[in-house]
């Protein structure tokens, strides 16, 4: 139960930072906004980076990233169905084609396949943390039993 609470705020939190967040340029756009070219926002983020500021190249890179690792991590505590890793991976894309997709007819951000590839990397990043974390786990519990 408490990992379904803790889910359902993550989503919340996604859903607000992804559509509602002046902070992030989510304001109404009159053109549709998209990439399809994978790595030309990273790329561009990585060129431009002393002009734009190093908060803006961590944001779109390393923020993409850390903010989809809850996803990861928690996705295998609520369901037994979600935790092998090809299926967070491919949730985890999914998830993300979802609302970029939402972004994209809305026109609120912007529909990034840079930002799907990121996002899909934090899930897997999570979802190791979650798999170190149970390691750990086990070696504790087994050298507590000694």
């Amino acid at each position: 139960m408490v990992y379904w609470l803790l889910f359902i705020g993550y989503l919340a939190v996604i859903t607000y930072f992804m559509f509602f967040s002046d902070g992030f340029g989510r304001t109404d756009q009159t053109d549709y906004a998209y990439n399809l070219v994978l790595f030309r926002e990273i790329t561009r983020f990585y060129k431009y980076r002393e002009l734009l500021g190093m908060k803006a190249f961590l944001m779109n890179t390393v923020g993409n990233v850390v903010c989809f690792m809850p996803f990861g991590f928690i996705l295998p505590l609520i369901s037994r169905r979600c935790g092998r890793w090809h299926t967070v991976i491919v949730l985890s894309f999914l998830f993300t084609l979802g609302i970029e997709t939402v972004q994209l007819v809305f026109k609120v951000g912007s529909f990034d396949v840079d930002d799907m590839f990121l996002n899909t990397i934090g899930g897997i990043a999570g979802y190791l943390c979650l798999m170190l974390c149970r390691g750990i786990r086990r070696l504790m519990d087994g050298a507590s039993k000694r």
